[in-house]
């Protein structure tokens, strides 16, 4: 009787771990808004940066705000361009849905390498409704292969 009473105590603790391990996981998971940052394409005095973002929040988002910068073999900055990648036009980004922003970076002179790297940072990220996002949090940015 006893050892069916710790059992059964020992299984209902077990369900219950289950549980929050279902309510919470959806909470650590991944990003919700993911990027994949194209290398720089160099064209004379201009470096073009593609980016492909997609929405994976419930809801849509309204603007994005990003940095990008170009980076020499070395990583010195050579060039930047902060934009609204996202609802620039007062277009927003459906949920599950799919888009693609390019960075024009310009340099008074020719570019001296062709071996320049990108690296975007998001500054702000806004929700349908205008709420606010935690960019470190629900913003995955990964450079995608040459």
């Amino acid at each position: 009787m006893l050892t069916r009473i710790l059992v059964r105590d020992d299984m209902i603790k077990i369900f219950k771990c289950f549980g929050c391990l279902l309510f919470f996981c959806p909470l650590l998971g991944s990003a919700q808004l993911t990027i994949t940052v194209s290398p720089p394409k160099i064209i004379g005095q201009k470096s073009l940066v593609k980016l492909a973002m997609k929405n994976g929040f419930a809801s849509e988002v309204e603007s994005a705000r990003a940095v990008c910068f170009l980076l020499d073999g070395q990583g010195k900055m050579i060039g930047q361009s902060t934009k609204w990648v996202i609802g620039q036009n007062h277009i927003g980004l459906e949920p599950q849905a799919e888009t693609t922003f390019s960075f024009l970076i310009t340099n008074p002179q020719s570019f001296g390498t062709t071996n320049l790297t990108a690296k975007v940072l998001f500054s702000r990220v806004t929700l349908e409704g205008g709420e606010p996002v935690d960019v470190r949090q629900s913003v995955s940015v990964t450079a995608s292969a040459k």
